[in-house]
């Protein structure tokens, strides 16, 4: 065999860059089980607490009852059944957007509505902490590729000040390893400036922002005006699986016309949908899930700074605790673990050189003791390593 790859694995293991699968024996809770062992986790997006909600596995057991396990093929051919449509229909509403277009994930989505809108004739731009399913899709659709500095409008400007044809500035919403917002208002009005279209991957405000939870372009008070392409996923603070395009009629009818990852891709389950139907609810009429989580956003953040960690300036679920090197922070990782205490350890290429952190979330599902446990064994730990 020509391809190397077990030196290529051998450099990733010498490198600290080596990523291992955990097997849970539990659902997603605070409190999971590992190889017959208990850990308290900090390193979920199910930010609500919804992913074993009791109502969520009604419905999915209702749904899989009535329109059966798989949805048989293609959402064009016969795989868009009823659940679908009447959850495309909610997302809309409660969005106040004119319509929604399901996709099975979020890196579907952003691959669709990049390799769809543009050609080679255009330009997209885009931070550079983006999410890789945005890089691949700028990748992707061949279009001009430029990259501008994390959350700095004025080199956005300086970028779309060079750019051609039809421009697509793309952003997260939420970054999902610093756990910062997007500057959408004034990237709106250079948008609208410059006569190009905002689209907003909003996978880690969706559920958690905004007086109903509507996300970061709720956040901003923006209208699909500001922001005509919204994405969020259904997989983090929904607590079940899946993606959703928002916008215009033109661009959700297009998509379905054109984009080939949504043509050529079988349908989600019809009972995923039901179940999401059923978050929806709860995201709605449940605010206190959003107001508990802020409490211990802000309790966190309070006790970690009274200890000097390092942690970034983010008001999301995301805390990040920023550690440097990649073997560090792996060896800080496996510190927590050995008192029951469960972070991710985010290395290259995922973040960039010399910033390996831990990745700390919050859930609405933690309490105010799950988060005095997490600071009790992080201030042990820190004073370890910090020597």
């Amino acid at each position: 065999m020509s391809f190397d790859l077990a030196a290529r694995l051998a450099k990733q293991q010498v490198n600290h860059l080596f990523r291992s699968r955990l097997s849970l024996q539990s659902p997603q809770a605070p409190v999971v089980k590992i190889n017959g062992q208990s850990y308290l986790a900090f390193c979920s997006n199910d930010y609500l607490g919804l992913a074993n909600h009791p109502k969520l596995i009604g419905a999915l057991q209702q749904g899989a009852k009535l329109w059966g396990v798989g949805s048989g093929a293609s959402h064009l051919v016969i795989g868009h059944s009823e659940p679908h449509h009447q959850l495309e229909k909610a997302l809309a509403q409660w969005l106040n957007r004119p319509r929604v277009l399901l996709f099975s994930t979020g890196y579907m989505a952003n691959l669709a509505a990049m390799t769809c809108l543009l050609s080679n004739q255009d330009t997209v731009l885009q931070d550079r902490l983006n999410h890789a399913s945005l890089l691949d899709g700028a990748l992707l659709s061949g279009a001009r590729f430029l990259r501008y500095q994390h959350n700095n409008v004025q080199n956005l400007q300086q970028r779309l000040a060079r750019s051609q044809g039809d421009i697509l500035i793309a952003t997260d919403g939420v970054f999902s390893m610093d756990g910062d917002l997007a500057q959408l208002a004034d990237m709106s009005q250079l948008a609208k400036r410059y006569n190009a279209l905002l689209m907003v991957d909003d996978a880690h405000g969706m559920g958690v922002l905004g007086n109903r939870g509507a996300g970061t372009v709720e956040y901003y008070h923006l209208t699909v005006q500001d922001v005509p392409i919204l994405i969020g996923t259904l997989g983090k603070a929904f607590g079940t699986s899946g993606a959703f395009i928002a916008g215009s009629n033109d661009l959700i009818e297009t998509l379905i016309q054109f984009a080939r990852p949504y043509i050529y891709t079988t349908g989600q389950p019809p009972a995923i949908a039901s179940a999401t139907l059923q978050s929806l609810q709860l995201i709605i009429e449940e605010g206190w899930r959003r107001n508990h989580l802020k409490q211990l956003i802000q309790l966190f953040k309070t006790e970690a700074k009274a200890l000097d960690l390092p942690i970034m300036n983010s008001p999301t679920p995301i805390q990040p605790l920023l550690i440097g090197d990649s073997d560090q922070a792996l060896a800080f990782a496996n510190a927590l673990k050995e008192q029951h205490i469960l972070v991710s350890a985010i290395r290259p290429p995922t973040v960039p050189k010399d910033s390996a952190r831990l990745r700390i979330t919050l859930s609405a599902a933690h309490t105010q003791d799950h988060i005095e446990q997490l600071v009790k064994a992080l201030a042990k730990c820190w004073q370890r390593f910090k020597r």
